[in-house]
């Protein structure tokens, strides 16, 4: 699974390694693009916090109690259909990340 990175294309994969070497290593590929307003790590950075908030904030005793604590959680989480409101822009990762770009690597 990729972000949408410019880096995260097959055009990129024969610019970099060349078209013969590219095509060997893309036979083993599969590319799963997340959507492009938002990280998957991100979300399942946000859901881990709150499960540990909501759940796992205490000792739990073995698998099954821990099974049926997150199972318990994830039903109301789907049925409230929650979502995330993203509000960090590409522009804003531009400004605050800028700098560790390396754009001799950009396809």
């Amino acid at each position: 699974m990729l972000d949408n990175l410019n880096t995260h294309f097959r055009k990129c994969f024969d610019d970099v390694l060349g078209s013969r070497a590219a095509a060997k290593l893309l036979r083993r590929v599969e590319f799963h693009y997340t959507p492009k307003h938002a990280s998957w790590l991100n979300m399942v950075e946000i859901e881990i916090g709150i499960l540990r908030r909501q759940c796992l904030n205490q000792r739990v005793f073995n698998l099954e109690l821990l099974e049926s604590e997150v199972a318990a959680r994830q039903q109301d989480h789907n049925e409230e259909k929650r979502t995330i409101a993203w509000s960090f822009t590409r522009q804003d990762a531009d400004k605050k990340l800028g700098r560790h770009y390396v754009s001799q690597l950009a396809c």
